[in-house]
């Protein structure tokens, strides 16, 4: 597969993730709450692991990238372009869902945001900057730790989508009230580029503690549990 088929779906599948999952919030959070918003986010990767999973591997996360790049899964070149991909979809994506918002009488991008990130008060639960950034590193490790466990060698065939993606909306529906859900530089970035403010000012947040908690999943799973192949 060419290089930039890799990159192209990478931006596609981050397009598609931070659309449908931060659209779901903003077009349709009253509606459906935090679990259909969870749900959202979780169905996204789940089906595109199946789209694009045999073209790029499906990363649609620079957490997921820098993670698989730790453990040698990954180059270098290829990491970093996967990673300017996702941040590129990422902004699509917040542009796109801007522009059509746009559209609606009333709404107002500093009132009513486009699904980003925050603590303090950006937090949808009020809760602060200590208990958001614990969160995200413990829920991005939880994440990858079931990134890694699915696609393994011995994992069942076929299900690492399904196994991914309903473990992004599981985290989701702990994490909405206390950060509206990072586990996702890319993720975090688009929206909050898009609307400045309070979201720009925080972003380090979301771009920090999953990348921490993204590593120490890959050291965790390469030490403890990576099956090694025995000299000969």
């Amino acid at each position: 597969m060419s290089d930039c088929k890799k990159y192209l779906a990478e931006l596609i599948g981050t397009f598609v993730l931070v659309f449908i999952g931060t659209g779901s919030a903003v077009v349709a959070g009253k509606e459906i709450g935090f679990l259909g918003i969870a749900l959202a986010f979780g169905i996204s990767v789940l089906v595109m692991v199946y789209a694009i999973g045999q073209i790029s591997g499906c990363h649609i996360n620079p957490a997921i990238t820098i993670a698989m790049l730790a453990n040698g899964k990954i180059g270098s070149k290829d990491a970093a372009m996967y990673i300017v991909a996702q941040c590129i979809g990422a902004v699509i994506a917040s542009l796109v869902l801007l522009a059509i918002m746009t559209g609606l009488a009333g709404y107002d991008l500093a009132t009513n945001g486009l699904g980003q990130n925050g603590y303090g008060v950006a937090s949808p639960g009020g809760f602060p900057l200590a208990s958001g950034f614990i969160a995200e590193v413990v829920l991005t490790f939880i994440f990858l730790m079931v990134v890694f466990g699915a696609t393994s060698k011995k994992a069942p065939a076929g299900f690492a989508g399904i196994a991914i993606g309903l473990s992004l909306a599981m985290i989701h529906m702990v994490g909405i009230p206390i950060t509206g859900t990072s586990v996702n530089p890319a993720r975090s970035l688009g929206p909050a580029l898009v609307a400045g403010g309070t979201a720009l000012a925080q972003l380090w947040v979301f771009i920090l503690a999953p990348i921490i908690g993204a590593l120490v999943a890959a050291i965790v799973w390469k030490y403890l549990f990576e099956e090694r192949t025995a000299p000969a």
